[in-house]
C-alpha cells in the first residue's frame, strides 16, 4: 500500500475541501433563508429564485456524490483493495489512478458502464 500513500493524501485533502465547500454552501443558504423568511423569500414565485435554488441543489448533489466516491475508495484502501476494479477485480491502471485517485473501475469496465448507460 506504500505506493498509494501519495494518492491517499490527495484523496483526504480533496475530501476535506469538498466537506468545507458543502458546509459553506449550506451555511450561506441557511443565512439567506433566515434573512428572507424561507427558501424563496417573500416572492416565492420568482423564476430567478427558483433557478438559483435548483442550481444550489444540483451543486450540493454533485458535491455529495464526489464525497461518496472518495469515502468508497478510502474504505477500499482500509480493506486493502484500493486500486482494484469494483467490477472485474483486476488492477486499475496506475495512470488512471494518478489522474483520478477516486476511480473504482478500470478503463474497460468504466467504458462498458458508460456505454450501457446510454
Amino acid at each position: 500500500m506504500a505506493e498509494f500513500s501519495e494518492l491517499l493524501k490527495r484523496l483526504k485533502a480533496e475530501r476535506k475541501r469538498l466537506l468545507q465547500e458543502l458546509e459553506q454552501m449550506q451555511s450561506s443558504q441557511r443565512e439567506l433563508e433566515r434573512r428572507a423568511g424561507g427558501p424563496f423569500g417573500e416572492r416565492g414565485e420568482e423564476a430567478s429564485q427558483v433557478l438559483e435554488l435548483e442550481k444550489r441543489l444540483d451543486m450540493e448533489k454533485r458535491l455529495k456524490k464526489a464525497l461518496a466516491e472518495i469515502d468508497h475508495v478510502l474504505e477500499k484502501y482500509d480493506a486493502g483493495t484500493y486500486g482494484l476494479c469494483d467490477s472485474c477485480g483486476n488492477p486499475i491502471e496506475p495512470a488512471r489512478l494518478e489522474a483520478l485517485p477516486q476511480a473504482s473501475l478500470c478503463l474497460s469496465c468504466k467504458a462498458r458502464q458508460t456505454r450501457d448507460a446510454r
